[in-house]
């Protein structure tokens, strides 16, 4: 985005910071329904939601890690796989994006960040419609020319 034309919250919807935030909640989401299935043990699961955990904490440092992965991996959902199993430290990051392709979790990221960009622009036109019917109601005998 081009700083000067956007504002700071939505800038904020579309950084690095966001999206590979968005993308553990997806991750953990997909894993949690997993385990509903029997699909991935509890144990596990428990042990997944700890190393992600301590990425919510530092998403600076997840996206320093991501980036440094991806440019050896050649892969961001990849590099984004690898830092996290890395915090996970345990044979349970094998449960980590068990089942889910990169467009999953990528394309699902994208429709959330959207839905966040629409809040804001929904409440922006809910502001602009209350100042126009004010503007409409002072002048409604306002004459004017028309054609």
């Amino acid at each position: 985005m081009i700083t000067r034309y956007s504002r700071p919250e939505m800038r904020a919807i579309w950084t690095d910071e966001n999206k590979l935030k968005t993308w553990l909640q997806i991750e953990l989401l997909a894993s949690e329904a997993q385990v509903k299935e029997g699909v991935v043990p509890a144990r596990d699961f428990a042990k997944i939601k700890a190393g992600c955990d301590q990425w919510f904490a530092d998403l600076p440092g997840l996206v320093a890690r991501q980036k440094e992965l991806e440019k050896v991996l050649n892969h961001d959902v990849i590099g984004f796989t690898t830092a996290v199993a890395e915090k996970i430290n345990d044979d349970a990051s094998r449960w980590f994006h068990f089942g889910l392709t990169s467009s999953d979790v990528g394309d699902t990221c994208y429709a959330v960040q959207m839905v966040q960009s629409a809040d804001i622009l929904i409440a922006d036109v809910k502001k602009v419609r209350e100042s126009i019917a004010k503007r409409a109601k002072e002048h409604k005998f306002t004459p004017c020319i028309g054609r």
